[in-house]
This record gives structure tokens, sequence and C-alpha cells, in this order.
């Protein structure tokens, strides 16, 4: 490949497997940093757009539009050819990538450098019923979805009196402490008291929300203290935290807690946790214990010895990158937005500097802080020792992911929808409908009637009999002896028996009437319609028109 590409002058390819944080601000700035003679760029990813993960509780509970959410990869990488499909297998030793899309065979496409940035999924352990009821909040589907679970289940708990049935409507849980479970927490439980002043049949005591978390705190990220005062908050706003807790069971929507509490729920949101793309295992590539690619700090795949892999990078879930200020979670980089995003600036650097023979630089990001929005109008933000809570702190987290969420179109959208909303106050239509969009036109379709086989009365005239013969074989009350044939040498008046119908639709046969004799025609009579009318010396004056 690599010969063939110097031999006819052809420019190095460079394949970015994932166009989430980190495989998009690669490709976005490999075109600042590259010309278009030094370098040819592809991003292949199953979506064709970036998710800004930050805003999917948000997204949850109505304050940001869930297009505004996401990035376009065609819209604003202008020289990177992008593919909608999925990597189903690399071999680096042949610099080869299986391509797989939604539609059509599988093809391997050639590279010269590759970029691992698949991201992550969502982390779960084998507890019944999780798997078959609970929603993840790693997408822009799964937020719409959640949203639109709980203005529906408004809508039927409206109608049903006080029971068993409307407080499973309208219990609500979320399976893990840490940034996104108490993110979208909060934010579900705005949305629930906002909706509560169009359903005067309910309460706010109607609702209720559980956030099950297996350690003895959450949000680890923050200090104890911020930390309980998250908890304080919650419970001020009627949402129960259960600390110390696990989840048995969430067959068939009764959630059972290792503490002994059980209840039934509609809605049940899975944030415990996430773990590198599973795509790695067909991979020739070397892997970590966790499943995560083994990167430098400078974003250089290495093997388990520490030796270069050459023409191979990593960033953002998908890979361990070492977390140089000590701070890391078992000394690695904790997979989040703020890190994927400044590695996969980097990584264009790193890429660009060693196309060109320069040195490259190693990955080194102390946080200024953790910031989390608790719902509208509340937040929590940590910086070392610095602690701010309530609405100042919610006015920060918004100004950054406001600021932070990739290009200036999208920047605008999104401010520009949280001004709407405060205006005009959260958007509440629900369009769950919308996940079996052919429902209503099915409902009502007209379809083609199923074939009728022809009636045995129909087979019984033959279609070379005269006309008379078929009036004849008609069915009538009266049971005449058929007519015999007469003779062959007047066929001009010949007669055919009727044929005898089926035993089983066998009818009387009719007698023959004769017809009635034919008048002679009369001539028109003068001044009728089309005849003309004779002229005489002295006609007639016409009369006169009825008086009413």
């Amino acid at each position: 490949m690599l010969f063939t590409k110097e031999i006819f002058g052809l420019v190095p390819r460079i394949l970015i497997v994932g166009g989430g944080y980190a495989g998009f601000y690669t490709a976005w700035k490999l075109e600042k940093w590259l010309r278009k003679d030094e370098a040819e760029i592809v991003v292949v990813d199953p979506l064709p757009y970036l998710t800004y993960q930050p805003f999917l509780p948000e997204v949850v509970g109505g304050s940001v539009e869930a297009r505004h959410a996401v990035v376009n990869q065609r819209k604003h990488l202008k020289r990177a050819k992008v593919i909608t499909a999925k990597v189903t297998g690399i071999d680096h030793a042949a610099r080869t990538a299986t391509i797989t899309p939604e539609v059509g065979e599988p093809w391997q496409l050639e590279y010269d450098q590759i970029v691992v940035t698949a991201g992550s999924v969502s982390r779960t352990f084998p507890i019944p019923g999780v798997a078959d009821l609970a929603y993840g909040l790693k997408t822009i589907e799964e937020a719409v979805a959640i949203r639109d679970r709980i203005l529906t289940n408004f809508d039927k708990a409206a109608n049903l009196p006080p029971g068993p049935e409307r407080e499973r409507l309208l219990t609500f849980v979320v399976v893990g402490g840490g940034f996104a479970g108490i993110e979208v927490f909060g934010e579900m439980r705005s949305l629930a008291s906002y909706l509560l002043r169009y359903y005067p049949q309910l309460t706010f005591d109607d609702t209720r929300f559980h956030l099950i978390e297996a350690m003895g705190r959450i949000m680890p990220e923050v200090s104890l203290p911020t930390s309980h005062w998250v908890l304080k908050n919650y419970a001020q706003r009627g949402a129960e935290v259960h600390l110390d807790t696990q989840l048995k069971s969430a067959e068939g929507g009764r959630i059972e807690l290792s503490t002994g509490e059980s209840f039934e729920t509609d809605v049940i949101v899975w944030t415990a946790g996430v773990m590198a793309s599973p795509m790695l295992k067909n991979t020739d590539l070397p892997i970590e214990e966790r499943g995560r690619l083994r990167v430098k700090p400078d974003l250089r795949v290495v093997t388990a010895e520490g030796e270069v892999v050459p023409d191979a990078w990593g960033a953002g879930d998908v890979a361990a990158v070492p977390d140089l200020t000590g701070k890391g979670v078992g000394g690695m980089c904790v997979p989040n937005a703020q890190h994927a995003v400044r590695q996969g600036k980097l990584l264009a650097q790193n890429i660009a500097a060693a196309l060109r023979g320069e040195g490259v630089k190693d990955y080194y990001h102390a946080s200024l802080g953790a910031v989390a929005g608790l719902g509208l109008y509340e937040g929590a933000f940590q910086s070392g020792r610095i602690a701010i809570k309530g609405f100042p702190a919610w006015v920060m987290h918004r100004g950054y992911h406001g600021l932070a969420i990739p290009t200036w179109e999208r920047k605008l959208r999104v401010i520009a929808n949280w001004v709407l909303n405060f205006v005009l106050g959260r958007d509440i239509v629900s369009l769950q409908a919308v996940q079996q969009p052919r429902v209503a036109f099915e409902t009502y379709a007209s379809r083609p009637r199923p074939s009728v086989e022809a009636a045995p009365a129909a087979a019984a005239v033959p279609a070379a009999v005269p006309a008379r013969a078929a009036v004849a074989a008609a069915p009538a009350a009266t049971v005449v002896e058929p007519v015999a044939a007469e003779p062959a040498a007047k066929p001009a008046r010949a007669r055919r028996k009727a044929e005898p119908l089926p035993a089983e639709t066998a009818e009387p046969k009719p007698a023959r009437t004769r017809r009635p004799p034919v008048e002679p025609e009369q001539p028109p009579l003068p001044g009728a319609k089309g005849v003309e009318a004779p002229i005489y010396a002295n006609p007639a004056p016409e009369p006169e028109p009825a008086k009413k």
C-alpha cells in the first residue's frame, strides 16, 4: 500500500475510527493543520453526527432541543471523507480495516495511519429486567425516548384514579450516582415539577423519584460537603437517594433493592458506568485488562512492553491515556468530554508533526473544576476548595457548555433555545409516537380484498353460446322441458340444450316465454325535437304562457 502510493504520488490516508468528541476534533483540526496534498482524511462512524453528551440531561428535561445537541459531520468536516458505517475489524499488520455498512456488503479499506476513537458504551451487569426495560444515556435517541416517556406517562396517569397503576406510571428510577446520573435525575425531577401545573388531577406527592447508588456517596469528582449539599437539595425537592444500595432485580418493572425495599416503576435510567467499545476485540492492537487501547501520553499506541506500534494512535473513552497530573483513577484520565476534546486537538497536532518528521507532545491537562446542572436554576461547582452551589453554579454550567459545544452554529442554536424557553416556557409536547411512525397510516390504509373464485353458474354458460341460449340458462320459477335440437340442415334456427348445472348449485330451469309483438314504428310528430315542423301560410299563434 505504502509502496504503491509512493510510486503513483498518492498522499497518505488517515483513517479515523469513530466520530465522537476525540474523532471529530481530530478530523476537524487535521483539516486545519494539514494541506490537501499532505494527507487524505477518512472518518468512519455508524452515526452521521457527534453527540454532545453533557447536554443529554437537558434534552431529557426539555431545556435543549434534541437536534441542537448533535453536530452533523458532513456539514462541518469540509475536506474529510465521511463514511456512515461500522468498523468491524482492524488488521494493522496489513494496514486494512473492515467496513460494514448497514446496507450492502462489507469491504476492506486500506490506510497508512489509523486513529482509534471509537468511544464507549454503557456498562451493565446481569441484573434481571435491566437489559429488557432500562434506558441508557449515551445517545440522543435515548434522551428523547426518556423525555417522551415521562410526558406520555403524565397523560396516562391523569386519566386514572389514585391507585397502584397511577403510582407506577409516576415513579421514576435512576441507577448510578455519578455526574451523568445526578444530572439526569435533577432534570427529570425539574421537568415533573413543571408539568404539574398542566395536570390539575395530579399533585406533587403523586410523583416519586429514586436514585440508587452502590457507594456511600455521590459525585466523587466533587468534595464531600458539596455532595452532601446535593443530597439535601434533592431531599427538599422530593427526590430520594438510596446510598450503599444495589439493584437486585427490575424484572417486570418491579424494583427490588438490596435493603429489602421494593416498588414498581415504568421508567428506569441506567448510568452506572461505561466501558470501551467492544470493537477493539476484533483488532490486533494491544489492549489492557479493562478492554481499553494501550497508549502513551503522546497518544501513540504501545504494547504491554512499552514498544510503540507504528502508525497507530488512540484517544478518548476507548483509550487508557495516562494522567500525568497524578489525579486520575488508576493513573489514567477519566472518560469524560473534557479530556476527549482536548486529546482530539492534541492528537491532530501530533499526527501532523509525525508526518512532517517533527516531535510530538504529551497530553497534560489539569482540570479546572467540575460543574453539574441539577435541573432548572440549580447547580453545583467544585474547583479545589472552592465550591459554588445553587443558581450561580447553574449559570456557570450553562455558560461553560454553551461555549464548549463544537461550531458557532450549534452554540447559537443552543443559546437561542435557552432564551426562548425563558420567555415562552418549556416545550412539553411528547412525540413518543415517532418511535412507531406508521401506526396511524396502517390503521386506516386500504388493502386489496382477497381474490374470490368465479361463481359456478358463470362457468355453466360457454363463451360461444348465443344470447338466446344464455337467457334460457338463467334461473326462473317455472320448470319446463328443454327444447329439442332442430335438424342440422337448418343451422340458422338451431337450438342448443342448456348444460345442466353442478349438483350443488342446480336450480330450476326457466320457462320459455313469448315476446310481445313489436308495434310498427310511428313517424315522428311535427315539431318534435329534431324534427322540422311544416310551414303553413297562416301559422297559428303561439299559446300564451300559463299564469302563475
